[in-house]
């Protein structure tokens, strides 16, 4: 075991090649959930798949499964993976990195000639990231039976676009059932995207688990009018209230310190012109915390303020929880083999929270679940100059393959 080492330089390149499809001017990515780019991204991997000997499936929600054989293929698969999709304006290896360890995983394997008792598998999760399709996490949560097939396929972007209808589209809706079968472990390997670990010098981050994260849709409702004729005092200027509710958001978590993190950052102001008082503003709101006691505290909180805005403004409100994960633990014996993988190869390493929600949470439901964190340079992620070291990736994919033998061994 101390003897496996993957080949840090071809994962590596295998990061710059894919990073070259949806690439943006300052370095970063744009590749949207089942945009012809995803689509671009999800051939080279199947491709480099194939290569290396792996068979395919992609099931009914464009979930891609890679497998290589175990010495007992009866035997539940060891799995890894993550997601391709980016933000708008992402970075190169937010989820890619996930992917790509999965498949140098399986290279290493195939370059040492080392046939594991049971098969693994590398995958790709469709639509991680929400920002085209909400929920985030849409395609794992089918998997993992907190959301049906129909909502999955159901859900549209703004243009009204819906997943069911892009997977097809792009010809990624597969025809294997999703999920109902049993996983004897799963991994993702992922870039911490927060400062923690290199703040404290840290290589490996041994993830134990995942704050809860409740998302809103708010719309408040007022009266457009001309901007230059209408009294202040007989304005319903929607844009006024909602600016109210981004404050009150930012206070709620304050209010809650240290552990709390609140978010808008999707807003639509209608009619969206210079010299008319907005008559309509739909908005999302973001609300995380490790603790599910605080984090319902923090949503009521987010009700009352909300209704108490739209009552002095005159403002009509129509305010929808769209998701809700609560606070995550992993499974001991996967977070065991991640510390383990660390403190085999030497790697400095601490235990941490993810604060981010990944398809790993929502895996976590019906098979032992593990993460591996790398640091990320200056914790920034979701970001154009998201940026992490080859040698931590490669850092982070050795514990990977580490974690993954040891509980592919029966």
């Amino acid at each position: 075991m101390q003897n496996l080492r993957v080949n840090g330089d071809r994962l590596w390149e295998s990061l710059m090649e894919m990073a070259k499809i949806g690439a943006t001017e300052k370095g970063g990515n744009c590749r949207l959930a089942l945009t012809d780019l995803d689509r671009e991204g999800r051939d080279l991997f199947v491709g480099w798949c194939k290569d290396a000997g792996c068979t395919i499936k992609v099931d009914q929600m464009g979930n891609i499964f890679a497998r290589r054989a175990g010495k007992d293929d009866s035997l539940p698969p060891v799995m890894t993976g993550s997601h391709l999709d980016t933000q708008p304006t992402g970075g190169k290896f937010d989820g890619v990195y996930g992917v790509l360890a999965g498949l140098e995983v399986i290279r290493t394997l195939n370059d040492l000639g080392i046939e594991t008792d049971a098969p693994i598998e590398a995958s790709v999760w469709t639509n991680e990231e929400g920002s085209r399709f909400a929920p985030a996490m849409v395609a794992s949560g089918v998997f993992a039976g907190v959301f049906d097939l129909e909502y999955g396929h159901s859900r549209a972007d703004l243009d009204g676009k819906t997943m069911g209808e892009e997977l097809d589209r792009i010809g990624y809706k597969g025809s294997e059932p999703v999920g109902g079968r049993e996983i004897r472990a799963f991994f993702e390997a992922h870039i911490e995207q927060g400062p923690i670990l290199e703040a404290e010098e840290k290589t490996i981050g041994v993830v134990t688990g995942a704050q809860g994260q409740r998302w809103f849709e708010v719309t408040m409702t007022g009266a457009e009018s001309h901007a230059g004729t209408t009294p202040m005092n007989r304005r319903k200027d929607a844009l006024l209230g909602a600016s109210k509710v981004v404050a009150a958001v930012n206070d709620i978590a304050m209010k809650h310190a240290p552990n709390a993190v609140t978010t808008v950052g999707l807003m639509q102001v209608s009619p969206n012109s210079r010299n008319t008082i907005p008559g309509e503003v739909f908005f999302a709101v973001d609300l995380r915390n490790p603790e599910d006691e605080a984090l319902s505290a923090m949503a009521a909180e987010l009700t009352e303020i909300c209704e108490k805005v739209c009552s002095e403004d005159g403002l009509e409100l129509d305010l929808k929880e769209i998701w809700y994960s609560p606070p995550i633990a992993f499974d001991a014996d996967c977070v065991a083999a991640v510390r383990n993988g660390a403190s085999s190869e030497n790697f400095a390493h601490r235990d941490i929270i993810s604060g981010a929600g990944h398809d790993a949470c929502y895996i976590s439901r019906v098979a032992p679940t593990g993460m591996i964190f790398v640091p990320c340079e200056d914790g920034i992620s979701h970001n154009e100059v998201e940026n992490a070291t080859p040698e931590d990736l490669a850092a982070g994919c050795n514990v990977l393959l580490q974690a993954m033998v040891a509980r592919a061994t029966v």
